[in-house]
């Protein structure tokens, strides 16, 4: 993943596929998506 600061938000994107998707989020939202990725709440995994 990479991220980029930008003055409407956060731009992440896969490392991997520079040309595919990119997604711009507001620094709170992505704060609270990397909680939950912590929190494991995205483990498919886990997932029943």
């Amino acid at each position: 993943m990479e991220a980029a600061s930008l003055t409407t938000g956060i731009a992440v994107r896969d490392s991997t596929d520079p040309d595919g998707p990119k997604l711009v989020l507001a620094p709170t939202t992505l704060l609270a998506l990397t909680a939950d990725i912590k929190a494991g709440r995205y483990d498919l995994r886990r997932a029943s």
